[in-house]
């Protein structure tokens, strides 16, 4: 895949060959400006970019024509290196509008079983009860706004997971706590694309892929050891090698 930023016409995703199945987690570093969170919005159909060349498929099927949503109804979910901050929506209208938006109408969500799963996963993920009556990450802290994000993968269930980033800012105990959840829903029915800059991530979500990205292109792929490998020796020789 290809893709462009449609303003500018400046190619970002230079001839990028990914294939992520369910029961897998993979994980993509690289340097700052390389295209990582580029190729996240461009997965998730932010029309700021334009895919040139190429195609995203789900599950067999092209999804480059669909808007946002149709995506997130297809089972895409993206978590935001920076989440949106929405006055006059609370945080549990959100999820329940989201949960059910996927479902059939005889199959919609009942509030009971809504608030039994809710609970649930503020536990896990070790939220106030308050949270859920808030406006959706309005005043809400760089790690709240993270452990919201994870809050709305729990609950909304998808079938693949973009996380951009869900480390940023976070201290060791929050961290913990983020991946905790996103371990939570490994499985046979569940896929995630993780974007980091750092290996510490990876040491509490090991992934079974590593892929670097440099210059826009997949440069190099292999296993956790490979973000090890990364956090001694850094990207300057891989960057002078794309050159």
């Amino acid at each position: 895949m290809k893709a462009d930023q449609e303003q500018s016409a400046k190619p970002i995703l230079k001839g990028v060959n990914l294939v992520l199945k369910t029961g897998e987690i993979h994980a993509i570093m690289g340097p700052n400006g390389t295209g990582k969170s580029t190729l996240a919005e461009t997965i998730m159909g932010n029309p700021t970019y334009q895919v040139t060349q190429g195609d995203i498929l789900l599950n067999g099927e092209s999804i480059l024509s669909m808007p946002v949503d149709e995506r997130a109804r297809k089972g895409l979910f993206l978590a935001m290196q920076y989440p949106a901050e929405i006055r006059g929506v609370t945080n549990a209208e959100f999820l329940r509008t989201a949960i059910n938006a996927r479902r059939p109408d005889d199959e919609r969500l009942s509030i009971t079983d809504f608030l039994q799963e809710l609970n649930k996963n503020l536990d896990l993920l070790e939220m106030d009860q308050a949270m859920i009556e808030r406006y959706l990450n309005e005043g809400f802290s760089g790690g709240e706004k993270k452990r919201n994000e994870i809050l709305q993968l729990l609950m909304i269930k998808p079938e693949f997971a973009i996380l951009d980033e869900i480390d940023s800012g976070l201290d060791i105990d929050a961290l913990k706590i983020v991946a905790r959840g996103v371990n939570s829903m490994r499985g046979s029915g569940f896929g995630s694309l993780i974007i980091t800059h750092y290996q510490r991530l990876l040491d509490y979500i090991v992934p079974d892929t590593v892929h670097i990205m440099i210059d826009g292109k997949i440069s190099q792929t292999g296993g956790p050891e490979l973000a090890a490998q990364l956090e001694k020796e850094g990207y300057k020789d891989l960057e002078t090698a794309a050159k």
